[in-house]
């Protein structure tokens, strides 16, 4: 993690303008430089153990609520695993508004305990006699309300940066949110090898087997994180030269330091960046959701192959991610955030059309009633059940293909692999370049006020997109097909385009609108 932040750093301003000016003073010295990219590097931990949290027992969910509740079904599933992103959307407003009036170091160690407590939560939830699914819920929910914290993280950040570091800053943190993403199934995987029995521990009636170690762990990296916060972030302020402002949420302070600049907030420009990063979130959500149910659909994968090619597929998205990440950094040195974010969306647009069904070659179709209680694809939760609940029976003798149920299937042509895969190379290339310049940007456009609320209603609008994205693509896929769900993602990501071109100019940084710094 150290090494993230070394592209995005530069040597420490001392003083612009004559000496004695308003513009004179000891900008920054080599102490304060190193204790404010400390600071950053613990954020991007911070940030990186958030992702962990989510992703290490997103795969075990449901044997292990099948194992704890018998009465748990598919639409109970569905809960749980939204409950994450609606504890998120509710945490993200408060835990911002609290960073911008109080240390930061508060509401950061809180929403780290909470999520600490919550695991350990979900390592508990078979011991209650009754209700366990609801412990579940309710641990899954609180891990989500420490995950709120990422609102604190990106303010602090942004509050930390300057214009010329901001960029690489945003980009390395969004590098850290993702390895935490690809890194969380690698250690579910690795406790896989205890086992469901594992070891039980009487005296505090604690089992530690494949589904509870993951989050123990978890806790684990929480109690070092808080550690980490305690003894090493110290809150820091820059204004978009670099210079140090006096921090509005920390007691007095040194007296020298520059006072925050007075001016409004583009407002529109909030909105609108608002909605992009909803349309962002929104179209990664239906392209996660959409990927298991459409292969199934259009090769005839077995469960066994859409799981496993399905995943290396995510790894690859992941790793691109990671790339496309580091590159932005580089990129939006030569030609500006705004065109990157637009060509962003471009790129994810195309991507989408290209996955349009065409030609007068159609899916396989299955005929026949699946096994045992297996239903036909009518449903996301029952697919996701499958994926999760693996029969132990001979997979060869389940039925594949487009299930007769889906009316549409004996009508739209087949998605072509080719087009899948150059699709998903090209959402891999866009979704991540959109994601890291519309809150960079959106950090820029706030300037070096405290942007605590503001950041948390972005991730408030980021879990919104991830709570609503599958169940707007469930219901059009299953009821009208991939041809009307595909174009209707490349409607929303035209308009986005659209919104991006008239909000074009307006998406500046707060010093540039001023006229404190030439663009």
């Amino acid at each position: 993690m150290a090494n993230l932040g070394s592209e995005a750093e530069r040597e420490p301003l001392l003083g612009t303008g004559s000496p004695g000016s308003r513009e004179w003073g000891m900008i920054e010295t080599q102490e304060h430089y190193k204790s404010r990219w400390k600071s950053v590097r613990i954020l991007y931990l911070t940030m990186f153990l958030s992702s962990v949290g989510f992703s290490i027992v997103i795969m075990s969910i449901w044997p292990y609520l099948q194992k704890i509740d018998q009465t748990a079904d598919a639409s109970f599933l569905g809960w749980v695993i939204a409950s994450y992103s609606l504890g998120q959307m509710v945490a993200s407003p408060l835990f911002g508004l609290w960073s911008n009036y109080r240390p930061r170091k508060e509401p950061l160690i809180v929403s780290i305990f909470i999520s600490v407590a919550a695991n350990c939560l979900y390592a508990y939830v078979h011991v209650p006699a009754a209700h366990n699914k609801y412990y579940m819920l309710i641990a899954r929910g609180l891990v989500g309300f420490g995950a709120g914290n990422v609102a604190v993280v990106r303010s602090y950040i942004a509050g930390a940066t300057s214009l010329q570091e901001r960029t690489g800053a945003m980009a390395n943190t969004s590098t850290c949110q993702a390895l935490g993403f690809i890194l969380g199934p690698v250690f579910q995987t690795c406790f896989a090898l205890i086992g469901e029995k594992g070891v039980a521990w009487d005296i505090i009636k604690l089992q530690i087997n494949m589904y509870t170690a993951p989050v123990l762990l978890a806790s684990f990296l929480g109690i070092l994180n808080i550690i980490l916060i305690l003894f090493i972030l110290r809150e820091h302020r820059v204004d978009d030269l670099g210079r140090q402002c006096k921090s509005v949420n920390v007691p007095e302070e040194n007296a020298d330091e520059l006072q925050i600049p007075e001016g409004s907030i583009d407002q529109v420009a909030v909105v609108a960046t608002n909605i992009v990063f909803f349309v962002v979130l929104f179209i990664f959500a239906v392209y996660e959701t959409i990927l298991t149910p459409l292969t199934m659909d259009m090769y005839a994968w077995t469960q066994e192959q859409a799981v496993l090619y399905n995943g290396i597929i995510l790894v690859a998205f992941g790793v691109e991610a990671v790339l496309v990440f580091m590159g932005v950094k580089l990129l939006s040195k030569k030609i500006g955030e705004r065109a990157i974010l637009l060509g962003g969306f471009v790129v994810v647009w195309v991507g989408f059309f290209i996955l349009l069904p065409w030609g007068n070659q159609f899916p396989k179709i299955q005929w026949e009633d699946l096994h045992n209680s297996s239903t036909p694809n009518t449903t996301f939760g029952e697919i996701i059940i499958d994926l999760w609940n693996s029969p132990r029976e001979d997979h060869s003798e389940q039925p594949t293909g487009c299930p007769i149920e889906q009316a549409w299937c004996l009508y739209t042509p087949v998605i072509h692999l080719a087009q899948f895969l150059t699709a998903a190379v090209l959402v891999g290339i866009g979704y991540p370049a959109c994601s890291v310049m519309s809150y960079t940007l959106y950090s820029k456009v706030l300037g070096p006020k405290p942007q605590g609320i503001y950041m948390g209603w972005l991730t408030t609008s980021g879990s919104a997109a991830r709570i609503l994205g599958p169940v707007f693509i469930s219901h059009v896929y299953t009821y009208l097909g991939p041809r009307w769900a595909v174009s209707l993602v490349c409607g929303i990501v035209a308009f986005t385009i659209l919104l991006i071109g008239a909000v074009y100019k307006r998406l500046v940084a707060f010093s540039v609108r001023y006229g404190r710094i030439q663009e």
